[in-house]
This record gives C-alpha cells, structure tokens and sequence, in this order.
C-alpha cells in the first residue's frame, strides 16, 4: 500500500466513485498494453527483506518506530506490527554479478538493522515465524499506529462480521479464535520480484506457479506457531486465515479468501488477475486517484493506476502481479511471496537465485507450461510442500510422482543452473547459490527441520518457553555467523540463560496436557483420574470447555470419611466438586499467582481465558519454578 493515503469506505458514494476509477484504471492498463507501452525486453529483479525485532530474552520487541526513527534509511519501512522491519533493496537487472549485488545489499540492511537494535538492547531474527511469539503479542497495542493499518482492520473485521476462528494440524494442533487481523504479523518474509515483458506475462506468470511448490519446499523455515508444531510453513495457513474478509455464509458457499494461489491458468494477459480480482473482492479501502488516467496516456504521462494498485495490495495472491512506474517508464512483475524469511541472508539469495533460474529457464525450455501439467496437480504441490516441506511428493512432468528432494535434485537444479546461465549470471555466482541450495535439499537441512530437531533433541528439558527460547537464541546466534543453514549445528538446552522471562506469567510454564472430567462423571472415575495421572486436583468443564468445577484429592477423602462413598456408589463430580474455583488468566503475573495461592492457601490455580479452561498451575509447578530459579541463580555465585 506504500505511503498512499488510504482509508476505510464509510459510504455508498465513496464506494462508487472508487469502483469507477478501478474500472477506467483497468481500461488504461488495457490501453497501454494495446499501445505497446509496457517495458519490453527486459528482465529485473528486486526483493523485500522482511525480519523480526527480539529482546534480550529472544521474544518480540514492539520498539519498531524507534528504530525505524534511528535507523534514518528510506529503505527501511515498518509493516504491521510494532515488531516487525521491512528493508526494501535495490533492483538489478537480470545479469553478471546481480545476485551478488543483492546479497551485498541484503547483508548490509542485515547488519544495519542489528546495529541499530542494538542500541535499543534489541536485534533481529530471520525467520518466517518467531518460535517465541505468544498470543499477547497478537492484539491491537502491538499493531503499527498508522491509519491505514486501523482502518484495514475495521474493513476486514465489518466485512467478516465475527470473530478469525481456524484450526491446523500439523504434529500439534492448534485451534485459534482472534478478534483482529495482527495475525498476519506472525509472518515474515523475504518477497521476491521478477520484471516481465507484457507480451509474456501470462506464460511467465504459469511457470511461476508451476514452480513455486519446489521452491517452497527447499525454503520451509516457520514450522513453529504460538508453540504447536504445525505445517513446515505454516506462515501459509496463517496467513491465509488472518485477512480472510468471508463472513460465515460466503465461506459455505465457497468464496475464495483474499489469501489464495488460485484455480486456474491465465489465458492470456495480467488484466485477467485484476478484472478477477475486482470481480470477486470487495473494496476495503479507498485512496486519493488520478483523475484522467486516459487521457494522461494520451499526454504521454504514464499514470501510477493507484486505485488498482491499492486493490490490487488487498488481494494476496501466493504469486501476485504487480505494475509500477519508474521514469514514466511502466512495467510489470511477478512478486513470489512465498519464500519465508530466513534462516540466513545467503539462504534466502540462494532461494532466489533457484527462482529466477527456474524461471528463465522453464521459459526457454517449454512453450507452454500447461501442456505439461494440470493445475490441479500444481496446486496440490503447493499444498504439500507447505504441509511437509522437502519431504513433500510432488506431481510432475508425463504424469510423474516423486519426492521434492529427487525433483530438485535431479531435475530443476539444473534446469535452474542453464536458466541463470542463459541469462548472463556469472559463473561463481551460480555456483555459489545453486551450490548453498543443493546442500540444504540434499541434507534435508531446511529452517524447519532444524528447528524442528532442535526442539526434539531437548526432549523435556525445562518449559516449552526454555526450549523455544533456546531455539530462538541459537538462531539469531547463527545467523550473524553468517553460515549457511546446511552447516548449522542443532540447537541446545541453554542452561546459562536467564530463566526469569520464562517465568514472568503463570501462561509460560503451567501445565496444558490436561485430564478433565464433566459434572455428570461419577466419583469413581475421578478418583481413579488422580492415581492414573498422579494429580491431586481435576478441573471439571461443560462440553464446551468452560470451567464449571475443581475436584480436590481432600474432598474425595471427606466424602469417604462421611461414609457416603461405600453407600452409593452412584455419586456424580457434581455434588463434591468446588463449584467456584479461584482462577486466574494466562497473563496473571506469577508473583500475583503465588501470592493469591498464599493467601487463600490454595494447592493449585485453574488458568482460564474467557472463562475456558487453557492450564492449570499447582503447589508442584511452582516448587519446580523455584527450584530451577534457585539453582541458576547458586550457579552464578560459583
């Protein structure tokens, strides 16, 4: 949406005025195509660093405009929330040493960025999903206090008319309710552009989708997702979710969401994309528009089609068709949104460099990608790779089904090595990127597996909060070593950290596997509950799970003290439990928590949200929270 000034509709007359521009902008785009006025001959590159500000605990840092007023660099930009950079690089044309060029660049903004953190005791993390990200960094207070952030939220929120409710399995599953759309923020991103001459933008734009499943699949690096391992890139399906603009009844009868990759091939022009796309989406917000756009073509002024490019900034395909001005010069690109931040700046230039060289070369080898492949099949690899990364299996050429890694190994590496060569690239280059890609696919060492491994190397070692902390800390630390991630060791339980930001709120370490029963249970089963599990206290919830009750260890023992137990055997939870039992959120600090357990001379805390029931913290949990307290701080005195 760049700097425009954009706003919310707010009236019907606003609405009409903005849908006409939309429509005279896509005639003018028609127009220039007919005239031949679109940049011809040329291929450029360019790409969008995208990274996570952490704090000295490795969790978000919402000091985003401080830094960004620090750092005094145009190409640095804030996104949505106030945890989040963006760093946009310079553009090179497709040849010699571009891709060396952009990584030059690329590192600089890297180390620049970190610098400055720096000084705000803070730095930067390459990764498609930060592993310590927690839903209290998800609300409203950590969103980018800029008006068109404000009123796309309001836009996106009237038009769903309820609450973002979606679930995704992976090994964990997590099911999520949120009431604003800071979700995408979960995501970042290392966007890449692909400059096309108009005559070949819908055969271009097919290979781009044909290839984008391989690519996705070596790059996975977001396997994580508020602490449930999920899909090898979840920021897919997050994202997919967190500007899904569907209210209930559009959703049944099918309505895309704004996030998609698509259901068919285009045919023959970009205006089929955007004459889709206004078709299908509604307007969310508007912007000031130029008047005349025709008739400046006629002037010999090429006009910057706003209107459509805000739109346009609104729908968000996986492959997104993208038109710009440069010297009155207009052109047209492919921006691939799918590669994830991360793990490091020379795997994310290697991941393009296997872009851009499967572009150009597909283009040169094949007239027609559709002649090849169904785009079903190209959509269900998509699918895959996001589900199981480099594992993922993949639909081919003359009807063919085989692994990712066999695919990329054998078949589109090379490809990709003729593609850049084709285009001028120089050898070393090529080399260099194709080389660091080939090692990651055939180590199946991507992001996601390490972190994944990483996670399940340090078994049960301290909390969830530790471990995700200590996978956070090795990252960031191997990243400035600057090594590829093919060469990066596991992570490991970082018993030297300060483990009193793992403690700070009773939601990081109370226990969340939890054994419940309903009100209508007989005794029996709850009795029997405790000494399976070895648990002196069993929250009782309703089939929707809402907290109704506690059962504690001492009212069984009073209930078979009063003789009641032998007598009937028919005894139901209901009538021992404690039906009002002290609760607290998952934000309670863990101080208050042991206070109120103090004073009230509890034995455990049921942890709710929204009168749901999400944990539980007991006398145990927090003689464990102590002791490993206790013992970090003995170590530093030695």
């Amino acid at each position: 949406m760049g700097e425009q000034n954009v706003k919310r509709i707010k009236d019907e007359a606003t609405h009409q005025e903005f849908m006409k521009s939309l429509l005279t902008e896509v005639n003018a785009l028609e127009k220039m195509l007919e005239m031949g006025l679109i940049e011809s001959g040329i291929s450029r590159i360019g790409a969008e660093q995208e990274m996570f500000l952490i704090d000295k605990a490795h969790k978000p840092a919402p000091c985003a405009m401080e830094i960004l007023d620090a750092i005094d660099d145009d190409r640095f930009t804030h996104e949505l929330g106030l945890f989040n950079l963006e760093a946009n690089l310079a553009p090179h044309k497709l040849a010699g040493n571009c891709l060396s060029l952009m990584e030059q660049e690329a590192q600089e903004v890297y180390k620049r960025a970190r610098l400055t953190a720096a000084r705000f005791d803070c730095d930067i993390a390459l990764v498609g999903i930060l592993p310590t990200l927690t839903r209290e960094n998800l609300g409203l207070e950590s969103m980018v206090p800029t008006p068109r952030y404000y009123a796309l939220n309001d836009a996106i929120r009237a038009m769903r008319g309820s609450e973002f409710r979606f679930t995704i399995n992976g090994i964990d599953e997590l099911s999520v309710k949120h009431d604003n759309v800071m979700l995408e923020a979960c995501n970042t991103s290392f966007q890449v552009h692909f400059q096309v001459s108009p005559e070949k933008f819908a055969k271009n734009y097919n290979i781009a989708q044909a290839v984008t499943a391989p690519l996705l699949a070596a790059a996975v690096n977001s396997p994580i997702l508020l602490g449930k391992r999920l899909w090898h890139e979840t920021r897919i399906a997050v994202f997919e979710y967190s500007i899904d603009t569907r209210s209930k009844t559009h959703q049944e009868r099918g309505l895309k969401p704004r996030v998609h990759f698509g259901d068919r091939w285009l045919e023959d022009s970009v205006t089929e994309i955007f004459k889709e796309d206004i078709a299908r989406f509604r307007i969310v917000l508007t912007t000031e528009t130029e008047e005349d756009p025709l008739g400046m073509i006629d002037r010999g002024v090429m006009p910057a089609l706003n209107a459509l490019c805000l739109h346009n900034g609104t729908v968000y395909r996986w492959n997104r068709p993208c038109y710009g001005v440069h010297n009155n010069i207009p052109h047209l690109r492919i921006e691939n949104r799918v590669i994830p931040a991360g793990p490091t700046v020379l795997d994310e230039i290697a991941n393009a460099a296997f872009f851009y060289g499967m572009m150009t070369g597909m283009s040169a080898q094949v007239d027609d990608i559709r002649d090849h492949l169904r785009f079903a099949d190209v959509k269900s690899n998509f699918l895959a790779a996001a589900r199981d990364g480099i594992r993922a299996q993949m639909n081919w050429f003359n009807d063919t089904h085989l692994p990712a890694q066999q695919l990329i190994l054998e078949q589109l590496l090379p490809l990709a090595r003729e593609g850049l060569q084709q285009a001028g690239i120089d050898r070393d280059d090529i080399d260099r990127y194709l080389g660091i890609l080939h090692d990651r696919v055939a180590m199946r060492r991507t992001g996601s597996r390490w972190a994944l491994e990483s996670l399940d190397e340090m078994k049960d070692k301290g909390t969830l909060d530790q471990r995700l902390r200590c996978i956070v800390s090795s990252m960031v630390e191997q990243q400035s070593s600057g090594k590829q991630i093919s060469e990066w060791e596991l992570a490991e339980f970082c018993a030297e950290q300060d483990w009193r930001e793992s403690y700070r709120t009773v939601g990081q370490f109370m226990t969340q596997d939890l054994f419940t029963v309903r009100p209508d249970d007989i005794v029996d089963f709850a009795a029997t509950l405790m000494d399976w599990r070895h648990i002196r206290h069993v929250p009782v919830e309703n089939d929707n799970g809402k907290l109704v009750g506690l059962v504690s260890h001492r009212a069984l023992l009073r209930l078979i003290a009063q003789g009641r137990y032998g007598q009937d055997c028919n005894v139901t939870v209901e009538e021992i439990m404690n039906r009002e039992p002290v609760t607290v959120h998952p934000d309670t600090p863990t101080v208050d928590a042991i206070r109120l357990m103090r004073d009230k001379k509890l034995a455990c805390l049921p942890v709710t949200r929204n009168h749901k029931l999400v944990g539980i913290v007991t006398e145990h949990d927090l003689i464990i929270v102590a002791s490993r307290l206790l013992e970090s701080y003995l170590v530093k005195l030695k």
